[in-house]
């Protein structure tokens, strides 16, 4: 069975790594320490098809060391042991690199288990995760271990990658190809970063190809169909989910309707509509609120309308919502008057409710003081009488402040004409 194209063009050196010059461009931190020979620990962190296991090979070749691969999907503590025992022997002279990918699928015990063999230095970790190593890497190996963080390759670094896989094939199958103008471009930005997904989609196109005259002529159009939805990197239980969720939110409050639009799109086509309308409530309630109050009920309505008609239709509801989050005017003094309010709840300032505002109707024998005394603010004038409402150890606070937008200032000058001023906060 042939290898796959992707496995067949692997780099051998540094400088045909595909990407990562913030790591091994010249004179970058990765680059000088791989030229050292010294390689501590490492724990390599990024999504999947952008050159970690390529890099480790790279590295056990230039410290001649012997290279042993793992995966934390299937190994074992027993294969991390038959690793330690090649240690001293002919088949691992200089030491061993392990090579452990998806590390996070480690559970503790079998993490705590390496300790033991890396802490003397004769085996070299090199963990690759596509998850947060923070998040999934035992504590104690990644004290011992310098992560460093890989990302998705740009469509600049993909091109020739691509140009280079399709005259590679020239060459394995003596075929002239002839890829249409555009289809080197579109395959780059298709892979989402991926170098081995526009490798297999440079294969899969060439393997497709229309042969005339003895010439494979690779299509526009056939590229776009064996490659359609694959820049979509997208695990609603992953990094990427949360990162595409953040900046859908982000985008919305910074009122940047065109980059909230992209997010939504994105959530919409790896079928997240859930999220989606979450956060879309959540922003219009926490960004928006109290400056245009009557988009909570217009958002809501929206995302009842997106639930019911499902997808794809609930597109075009989520779509004018969102637009009208981005482009209202925003206010989150009602957000910041709950957080204030919470945080003195949580540190036990809640002081005894007024006696006028307590759910009694009548006084025991031993009260001197008898009566409610709760004065209804709708027997006086403009529905409004001064009285205390907070506890006595929290009368003069203010949690809400009045936002600098036209709803809340109009409010603020209405109480402050009722009220003359008193109590009213800036």
């Amino acid at each position: 069975m042939t290898a796959p194209l992707a496995d067949r063009l692997r780099p051998q050196t540094l400088d045909e790594i595909v990407g990562q010059r913030h790591l091994l461009g010249p004179g970058k931190a990765l680059r000088r320490i791989i030229e050292s020979g010294e390689i501590p620990n490492m724990v390599f962190y990024g999504p999947s098809g952008i050159g970690k296991t390529t890099l480790a090979s790279i590295i056990a070749r230039k410290t001649n060391r012997s290279l042993c691969k793992l995966n934390g999907t299937t190994a074992s503590t027993s294969d991390i042991r038959d690793v330690v025992g090649r240690l001293d022997t002919l088949a691992a002279p200089n030491g061993i690199l392990l090579y452990l990918d998806e590390i996070q699928y480690f559970n503790k015990k079998q993490q705590q288990t390496l300790l033991e063999f890396i802490e003397n230095g004769q085996i070299t970790l090199i963990a690759s995760t596509t998850e947060n190593p923070y998040f999934y890497v035992y504590n104690a190996i990644l004290s011992r271990s310098t992560v460093f963080e890989f990302k998705p390759v740009e469509k600049e670094d993909i091109i020739p990658a691509v140009n280079r896989a399709f005259r590679f094939l020239e060459q394995e199958q003596n075929l002239e190809i002839h890829p249409e103008e555009g289809v080197a471009e579109w395959i780059a930005t298709a892979c989402g970063g991926d170098v081995r997904k526009a490798m297999n989609a440079v294969e899969l196109s060439v393997l497709s190809g229309e042969i005339r005259d003895g010439v494979c002529h690779v299509s526009l159009e056939h590229a776009r169909e064996l490659t359609q939805r694959s820049a979509l990197r997208y695990d609603r239980a992953d990094d990427e989910h949360y990162d595409i969720l953040s900046a859908f939110q982000k985008s919305m409050r910074g009122s940047d309707p065109d980059a909230a639009v992209h997010y939504l799109a994105r959530l919409l086509e790896a079928g997240d509509l859930p999220s989606a309308c979450r956060r879309l409530m959540v922003c219009a309630c926490e960004d928006v609120g109290l400056a245009y109050p009557m988009i909570i009920p217009i958002v809501k309505a929206a995302v009842d309308a997106a639930l019911q008609v499902g997808l794809p239709e609930a597109r075009i509801p989520l779509a004018d919502a969102v637009i009208l989050v981005s482009i209202a005017p925003k206010s989150n003094t009602g957000h910041d008057a709950i957080n204030a309010a919470i945080a003195d709840v949580q540190r036990g300032r809640i002081g005894s409710i007024p006696r006028h505002l307590q759910n009694k109707h009548y006084d025991g024998a031993d009260n001197a003081h008898k009566g409610q005394f709760y004065k209804y603010p709708h027997d006086y004038p403009n529905r409004w009488v001064e009285q205390q409402y907070l506890p006595d150890e929290l009368k003069d606070v203010h949690y809400y402040q009045y936002g600098q937008n036209k709803n809340e200032q109009a409010y603020k000058e209405y109480w402050s004409r009722i009220k003359g001023n008193r109590g009213q906060n800036s």
